[in-house]
């Protein structure tokens, strides 16, 4: 600002400095032309001299000449120009002259007058640009240079100016997604430590279940072959939860864990249930679980299929785990534009005052005292229905579970 507060001097001296040179200039003009009278009459004069006569068409400037033999009052008070007495051969002439100014003082009134307006609006413009373009951009300097820093706390005011005001509204939006960025990566990383600190903890229980039963198998503490072959199957379900355990720690490694992504598209409601009854009906089966998927009219669902069908093997896993392995079934209910789909599971060992929990990260209920889980399911699930437009809510009716998912129709 200080460099364009000297360029406004400047303009200020070179727009006084062309006033004064070209009054000046003119003035000087003035001075010469003012003469031109006077080389009229000696010229007007020396032809009398010469010819006894003279032409007044030639001399434009001369008005009239009278001439005397003396001069008289009335030889002088006889005109109302400004004149110039000559004596030649002992008469008096009597030239009266048109005093012309080659300035023009009206001319030179408009010359200043014009100059004068154009130094105004060329100062008037060094200070529109100052204060309605510079000043904002000014007061910009350093938010690039704090955004840099990763100081995203940087205020900005909000500029009404038509230059600058969409301008700083978008650098303020670009300022709060960045904020809004660091915020999530923030969460992201105190998420991963979270969880790789729960299933490093939970390690511990499978490994020192491994580790007991290695040291009674070396030293022959178990004589009985039924009883060994029993030690042998725990030993390969305790190794199976610690591949599981480092599966997820593998996975909370990536960068993209928990960046939940869907692709927005359409599908049957019948593909939905058919892949979730292909992979579910023989397990629970083998499981001795009664696996009921209620009547349903076949439409259109909007939303990502395969998260859809993650999204309901998530929690029919839940009611697997938590439930009883009495009952779990599938039923659907008609809501406006929506289809609502809920998964029942009989055997409800949830706290009521637990239930509002449910979907959030990392958590796990009372009930999971013995069941291996990082807490991560439901909270997977709200968010993938979330970005599909959905929902996704959870009660308890009497002795049975409900976990509904609120899926648009197309």
């Amino acid at each position: 600002m200080k460099a364009y507060n000297k360029y406004m001097i400047w303009a200020v001296i070179i727009a006084l400095s062309a006033i004064i040179g070209i009054n000046t200039a003119i003035l000087h003009g003035d001075s010469y032309n003012s003469r031109r009278y006077m080389v009229e009459i000696e010229r007007a004069a020396k032809e009398i001299g010469e010819l006894k006569s003279i032409d007044l068409e030639k001399y434009p400037l001369i008005h009239e000449i009278e001439k005397s033999s003396e001069i008289t009052d009335d030889f002088l008070a006889g005109s109302n120009y400004d004149y110039v007495i000559r004596k030649i051969d002992n008469i008096y002439y009597r030239f009266d002259y048109i005093r012309e100014d080659a300035t023009d003082k009206r001319l030179l009134l408009l010359v200043n007058l014009i100059m004068a307006i154009a130094s105004v609006l060329i100062f008037g413009m060094f200070v529109f640009v100052k204060h309605i373009i510079l000043k904002p951009f000014n007061r910009l300097n350093n938010v690039p240079y704090e955004l840099a820093k990763g100081n995203l706390n940087v205020p900005l005011k909000e500029n009404k100016s038509r230059f600058f005001g969409r301008f700083v509204w978008g650098l303020d939006l670009l300022r709060e997604k960045l904020e809004k960025q660091k915020k999530e990566e923030l969460d992201l990383q105190k998420e991963k430590k979270t969880l790789i600190l729960s299933i490093s903890h939970d390690i511990k229980t499978p490994l020192s279940a491994i580790k007991l039963y290695s040291k009674a198998l070396s030293k022959n503490l178990y004589r009985d072959e039924n009883k060994k072959q029993e030690i042998y199957e725990i030993l390969g379900k305790k190794a199976d939860e610690i591949e599981a355990f480092v599966s997820d720690i593998i996975l909370a490694s990536r960068e993209d864990f928990l960046r939940l992504t869907v692709n927005s598209g359409e599908f049957y409601l019948k593909e939905l249930m058919k892949a979730v009854e292909s992979y579910y009906g023989e397990k629970l089966e083998i499981n001795r679980t009664e696996f009921l998927i209620y009547k349903y009219s076949d439409c259109i669902l909007k939303g990502d299929f395969d998260r859809s069908v993650e999204i309901i093997q998530n929690i029919i896993e839940n009611a697997i785990k938590y439930g009883d392995g009495s009952f779990i079934g599938i039923d659907f209910i008609d809501e406006e534009d929506c289809r609502l789909i809920s998964v029942i599971n009989s055997g409800a060992t949830l706290k009521e005052s637990e239930l509002p929990h449910i979907f959030d990260s990392f958590w796990r209920g009372s009930n999971s005292e013995g069941h291996y889980g990082s807490g991560l399911g439901l909270y997977i699930c709200r968010q993938l229905i979330k970005k599909m437009g959905g929902d996704i809510f959870a009660c308890i009716e009497g002795d049975m579970v409900k976990v509904t998912v609120v899926f648009r129709k197309g």
